[in-house]
């Protein structure tokens, strides 16, 4: 950390409007001329092993060109080419979170790899309004036995007030939001399992330390994630959360999101920011996993065709040529007990497995709506990540095409759905009659395709 800090205060001095409009943006489109990647439409889930390849030197090449870029301090912190492979040939190949027999083990994967993928399952940091939706979600997100961690959900309010960011409040919704969490997964059963987005609710550095008291139950082996900016930046907040969880021995992960049609532009360079994110993280965040989410700028979702040629594409880089353990996060347009957001999520992580990665689940309905999330959404997830485990990219391909025909029309204007309380029992802890009609057709549709997902009832 101190290394890291020595290049922050150091670093060539930049404005961060220049470093972001004349150092990075085109740098990027400088490595995809290249290096000539190109996007086919035809292939939302590609094959070729070059791609893959030629994507990972880009990135290398581009993190070495323009560096992460500390905003407290407007300076670039620079790595040689030495730091980068000394970096990825330390980085672990496995990492064991949780507790008891909720204690399991990540590891990378290969592309086609029947390796079952690693699940984070839950909210992806939505939103929710009151301890109460909490508690109903993160229960049923503990009940779902593909479940490896969970992702918690973000409380909005305390005490009927709105959380203020590194407020009196949020430190008491972090501090809440450990201690609910923690009391749903006992009543599950799954005393140990690991929340590894630490908490959504710990948005500040100095709410996340509160937190992290033990008396609230978060423990070292639950993971602290942390995030990124795009394109490639830090503050020193960040670092702070970083040098709180190396102080405890814990893992950290680093959670970003490259805007396809931001400074990145269009798939290919959001490819190729995507893959030296990975190696940004472990450079400047000391990560032992990573959870990229590229977002189309315009949908604010990735299950559109462009954006799983871009999770394919970098997820091949990443797990041909490193040990990284990566999970792709995904987000759906549409909201609950909708058709779409169960084929949008069949696509992203089948993309995504297919191509060697284990999966986060997720944000739907963009995860800009209150209370707009199920239990459902991140056990369809699950059970369509083990089930794709070992299939070729070629026919996953020819699925996610399929798949694609029935909504890439519908995402300019998705379906919200409906609410948590409008589509899901709390007190039977399973969806509503309405939902599970939706669900059964759907797995219906998949078996059709040759995924077989678990039967209902």
């Amino acid at each position: 950390m101190l290394d890291v800090v020595e290049k922050a205060l150091n670093g060539t001095p930049m404005s961060e409007n220049d470093y972001q409009l004349r150092r990075f943006a085109p740098k990027v489109q400088e490595k995809v001329r290249e290096y000539k990647i190109k996007y086919d439409p035809n292939l939302p889930v590609p094959s070729d092993d070059s791609l893959a390849d030629d994507l990972f030197e880009a990135g290398i090449e581009l993190l070495l060109d323009v560096g992460a870029y500390c905003i407290d301090t407007g300076r670039i912190i620079s790595y040689t080419e030495n730091e980068i492979k000394e970096a990825l040939r330390n980085a672990p190949a496995k990492v064991h979170f949780g507790e008891g027999k909720d204690r399991k083990a990540l590891v990378p994967r290969k592309p086609e790899d029947k390796t079952l993928p690693w699940c984070l399952l839950g909210a992806g940091g939505g939103a929710v309004s009151s301890d109460s939706v909490f508690l109903t979600l993160m229960e049923g997100y503990a009940e779902i036995p593909e479940a490896n961690a969970i992702t918690t959900p973000a409380l909005t309010r305390v005490g009927g007030m709105r959380i203020r960011p590194a407020s009196p409040l949020e430190l008491l919704g972090a501090m809440r939001s450990a201690a609910l969490g923690r009391e749903a997964c006992n009543r599950a059963g799954r005393q140990g399992i690991p929340f590894m987005n630490t908490l959504s609710t710990a948005e500040s550095d100095i709410a996340l330390a509160a937190a992290m008291m033990p008396k609230f139950g978060l423990r070292p082996s639950d993971g602290f994630m942390i995030a990124s900016m795009d394109p490639m930046k830090i503050d020193f907040a960040r670092l702070n959360k970083v040098t709180l969880a190396l102080s405890l021995g814990a893992p950290i992960g680093m959670d970003f999101a490259p805007l396809m049609g931001g400074y990145s532009g269009g798939p290919e360079g959001t490819a190729v920011c995507t893959v030296a994110s990975h190696m940004m993280g472990l450079l400047t965040l000391q990560t032992s996993y990573l959870i990229p989410f590229p977002l189309h700028l315009r949908y604010v979702s990735n299950s559109s065709r462009e954006m799983l040629w871009i999770i394919s594409a970098m997820g091949q880089a990443i797990s041909r040529n490193t040990h990284l353990l990566s999970l792709n996060l995904n987000y759906t347009a549409a909201g609950p007990c909708t058709p779409m957001v169960l084929r949008e999520t069949t696509a992203s992580v089948m993309a995504a497995v297919a191509s060697g990665l284990s999966i986060e689940m997720g944000g739907t309905a963009t995860n800009k709506y209150e209370d707009r999330m199920t239990p459902v959404e991140p056990r369809i997830a699950g059970e369509v990540a083990h089930a794709v485990a070992g299939m070729k990219r070629s026919e996953a391909n020819e699925v996610a095409k399929k798949l694609l025909s029935k909504y890439e029309s519908k995402l300019n204007a998705p379906p919200l759905g409906k609410t948590l309380h409008e589509c899901w029992d709390a007190e039977k802890r399973r969806p509503s009659k309405e939902y599970a009609r939706v669900v059964v057709a759907f797995k219906k549709e998949m078996d059709g395709l040759g995924i077989k997902l678990r039967p209902e009832g």
